[in-house]
This record gives structure tokens, C-alpha cells and sequence, in this order.
């Protein structure tokens, strides 16, 4: 009886030992500003991937699925520190990051480690006319945004004259070039000033005092927030009677409650969202998870992303980066911001709409492909 159990002891000890061995961690990286005064969407950016772990559960031939935040800070210095730290510590997957500035260099050492990532912010094209295989993005790109921006003057505002502002920054500085080459198409909007501010500045007066005495039909807000919210209430105070339009970036529930009254009827370009159970489900799951009252609009991509990753490692049972890119491009999956396709670039195939501040929410008010009001 003693030799038996002794045998029993010992195959138990083995077969223990086997399963520690057996036992694989799934780890995916988050890059996103988790400092600096972009904090709250990187924030939102992070807690969208960890709700996505939340919510998927388990995958077979993985013990568990653990996250590793990495603060980006919206520097390129830093974001490419971050994405090497984050390689160090065996990421197969990475979301983020926000800021294309910040985004770009980081590509560098992700795609020589062959880790997958996932922009669920950054719009730069210049993003994903690199051949990088092992490269997404979740929203569309500053020249379909731009472009969407310039059918809205032309046709819906009948806009004559545009102000452009932006803080210097790869994101910013597209957009408004873009809206340049494309106001350039049709001649029917002149640009009227093509104004700069230093990003994490809080006092326009100056460039928005300029502007007023030239006195355009609108007035392009190309920057982060809270710069959006500071730069329209210091717009109104001056009294420019401008209309106002700005981008995905300060289209955040932020915009609303720092910008206040201020913010009433300015317009602004983002993607559609579709009314779905599954989305319902995410607000009510984010919420409770995180104790929030309102979720920054990025925070939806960056679940989608993390929940498309976890959908494609079990679907191809290997998150290694080569098998992992090509489940990923060749697949289409179903989010919570919509049918998420890529093309041979990377890109998703989405498409803006024009939204306007009314009664403190954003509403949806008109579609650029079918110029209609909605």
C-alpha cells in the first residue's frame, strides 16, 4: 500500500509539474498617453482593452490573458521606449497608440519584433503606406476626414472662406493639409488663414483675435482636447461669428462638460456609431466596470480591438505575429463600432458623418456620402 501511494504522490507531482509547463500567458500591451493632459483618452484607451479581456474570457491553450499598460505620454521619445519596454516584457499584441506622432516611431521596433498592433486612434495616413503587414487601425484616416470636412463647407454650410488652427502636431498639421489639398479640388472655399498654437497651451486669445479680424465664414479647430473646449468658450467670449468645426479627437464627452454653453452648435467629424445590442452591452459593462457616468469615444475602438484580437488568437490558436496579421486582414469581424474589414494597407473602410453640439450632446446631423441631413 505504501509503494502505492507513493506512486500516486508521484504521478500527482508530474502531472502538476506538466501543467505549470503547460501553462501559456496571452500578453497583450496597451500604448497610450497615461500622463500628460491627453491622459483621460489614454486612460479610456486602456480600460477599453482590459473590459474587452474582461468580457471575452478565456481561450483555449491559454492559462489566462494579462494586460501591460505602456504610457506613450503622446511623445515620440517616450512611445517608442514604451514600445520596446513593452516587447521586453513578451507582448504579442499591442492597442494603441494615440497620437500619431507618438504612434509612428513605435511602429519601428513593433514590426521588427513581429507584435501586431492596433491603433484604435491614431488617423495619419502616412500610418499605413509602409508595407507594415503586422499594422491596424480601428477609425478612418485624416484625408477620409478631411475629405468628409470639405464636402461639409462646400455643400452643407456653402462656406466661402475657412480658418484653419492647429498645434503643429503629425495628427493636427494633416488634417489641415488635407482640407487644404482637397478644398483646392472645387476652388469654392478659400482658406483665409492658416493659424498654429503650441499644443498644451490655454490661452488663443491672441491667434483667435487674428481671426476675428479677418473674419471667415468658419473656423477649423484642429487640435486635441482640452485645447477644444478652452479654445471655443475663449472663441465665444470674443464674440467671432464664425461657425466652428473640429475633429474625432475632441469629439469626447470632455468637450461637452469643461466646454459647457460654449460648445452649443459646433460641429464636429466622427464616425457613425450603430445601434446595436452589443454596443448597449458595452456602455452598460464599461460603466459598471469602471464607476463612470460617460466613455470617451476611443475607448470604443480600443475594446473592439482587444476583443477582435482575443476573437482572431483563438480562431488561428496562436498569436504569433505572422499567422495572427493574416486572420486578422482576411477575417471580417463584427464591433461594437460597426463592421470592422481591413484593407491590404491595414485600413478599415469607415466612413465619417457630421455631428453638432445641441443641448449639451453630440447629435448626428449630416452624412457626406449621401449629403443628407440625418
Amino acid at each position: 500500500m505504501k509503494r502505492v501511494a507513493v506512486i500516486v504522490m508521484c504521478l500527482t507531482l508530474l502531472l502538476g509539474v506538466n501543467s505549470l509547463v503547460a501553462a501559456k500567458t496571452l500578453k497583450i500591451g496597451t500604448l497610450s498617453p497615461l500622463t500628460g493632459p491627453y491622459a483621460q483618452d489614454g486612460t479610456d484607451i486602456k480600460q477599453g482593452v482590459l473590459t474587452a479581456v474582461e468580457v471575452f474570457g478565456k481561450i483555449e491553450g491559454y492559462d489566462k490573458v494579462e494586460v501591460i499598460p505602456g504610457d506613450s505620454a503622446c511623445d515620440g521619445g517616450k512611445a517608442t521606449m514604451a514600445a520596446n519596454k513593452l516587447i521586453n516584457s513578451g507582448v504579442q499584441i499591442v492597442v494603441g497608440a494615440y497620437c500619431s506622432s507618438a504612434t509612428e516611431p513605435a511602429q519601428i521596433p513593433l514590426m521588427e519584433a513581429k507584435v501586431v498592433q492596433i491603433t484604435p486612434a491614431s488617423t495619419n495616413e502616412r500610418l499605413s503606406s509602409k508595407g507594415y503587414k503586422y499594422f491596424f487601425r480601428m477609425p478612418p484616416r485624416d484625408d477620409v476626414q478631411a475629405w468628409s470636412t470639405v464636402e461639409f463647407l462646400e455643400k452643407k454650410l456653402k462656406a466661402k472662406t475657412i480658418a484653419l488652427i492647429d498645434d503643429k502636431q503629425t495628427y493636427t498639421v494633416g488634417l489641415t493639409e488635407n482640407i487644404k489639398k482637397f478644398a483646392k479640388l472645387n476652388n469654392l472655399v478659400k482658406i483665409a488663414a492658416h493659424e498654429h498654437i503650441t499644443a498644451g497651451d490655454s490661452d488663443f486669445t491672441a491667434v483667435l483675435t487674428k481671426i476675428k479680424k479677418i473674419n471667415p465664414d468658419v473656423v477649423y479647430m484642429s487640435v486635441y482636447q482640452p485645447e477644444g473646449s478652452k479654445m471655443i468658450q475663449q472663441a465665444r467670449k470674443l464674440a467671432l461669428k464664425a461657425d466652428f468645426i473640429s475633429e474625432d479627437a475632441v469629439y469626447h464627452p470632455k468637450f461637452l462638460e469643461v466646454g459647457g454653453k460654449a460648445t452649443e452648435g459646433v460641429y464636429l467629424t466622427f464616425a457613425k456609431a450603430p445601434d446595436t445590442p452589443e454596443r448597449k452591452a458595452f456602455v452598460e459593462t464599461y460603466k459598471k466596470q469602471w464607476k463612470a457616468d460617460s466613455i470617451g469615444s476611443y475607448a470604443f475602438y480600443a475594446y473592439d480591438a482587444g476583443m477582435m484580437a482575443l476573437a482572431a488568437v483563438k480562431k488561428c490558436g496562436t498569436a504569433e505575429g505572422d499567422a495572427l496579421q493574416k486572420t486578422l486582414r482576411e477575417n471580417t469581424w463584427q464591433g461594437v463600432t460597426g463592421e470592422i474589414k481591413f484593407d491590404d494597407k491595414g485600413d478599415r473602410q469607415l466612413a465619417h458623418i457630421v455631428w453638432v453640439v445641441k443641448d449639451n450632446k453630440f447629435v448626428p446631423y449630416w452624412d457626406p456620402l449621401t449629403g443628407k441631413d440625418l
